[in-house]
């Protein structure tokens, strides 16, 4: 029987980056706000009749990416802005959150390029957006990586008690509701799960 397909969502497609320069000292930080992501690898191709047949040529590897965000005031974005001005390299990882091997890594794409157009919206009734293209060095690496526990907290944030939060205790001593909880009650822990 054949496995089923699973279909991945673009919600769940997400652009990472890093200045190279900065490979030592952080990590790879998510893209706040993303609305759109444009990943596309591509190589131009021709064709020429002969006597014999068609023979067909192609050109070198090029991919083309942009990532959409609502613009804000951030490292990244930043970082970004550094890349185009100052022609500093870039890595950027595409990064698939539903897709993951044995060992709980994710799927990913990983490049380096440089931004090469930063375009900026600022409409009077709208959130201001950037609208960002990269030009990526040669050909795109495929891979699984492993995300950050803050990974999960930097997309949506996760439940917390009412304690203070520290180093030690990053949850406020709480913890976060599991499938295994339901039918429990407070008062006694032998109720039925049923």
């Amino acid at each position: 029987m054949a496995s089923e397909i699973q279909v991945l969502q673009g919600m769940d497609t997400l652009a990472y980056v890093r200045l190279l320069e900065n490979e030592k000292t952080e990590r790879g930080q998510l893209i706040p706000y993303q609305t759109s992501l444009s990943f596309e690898p591509q190589r131009d191709t021709d064709t020429t009749k002969t006597k014999s047949g068609t023979v067909s040529t192609t050109s070198a590897l090029e991919t083309d990416l942009e990532v959409e965000f609502v613009n804000n005031i951030s490292k990244v974005s930043d970082d970004l802005y550094e890349s185009l001005f100052k022609n500093k390299k870039i890595e950027v990882w595409v990064v698939y959150r539903k897709r993951k091997n044995s060992q709980g890594q994710y799927y990913a794409w990983y490049m380096r390029g440089i931004v090469s157009d930063d375009s900026n919206d600022n409409d009077p009734d709208d959130n201001s957006t950037r609208d960002v293209t990269f030009t990526i060095d040669g050909e795109p690496q495929r891979g699984w990586l492993t995300l950050p526990d803050e990974a999960e907290e930097e997309l949506a944030y996760v439940f917390r008690g009412m304690g203070v939060v520290s180093d030690s205790d990053q949850t406020g001593q709480g913890v976060a509701w599991n499938a295994q909880d339901r039918g429990t009650v407070s008062d006694t822990q032998t109720a039925s799960k049923a």
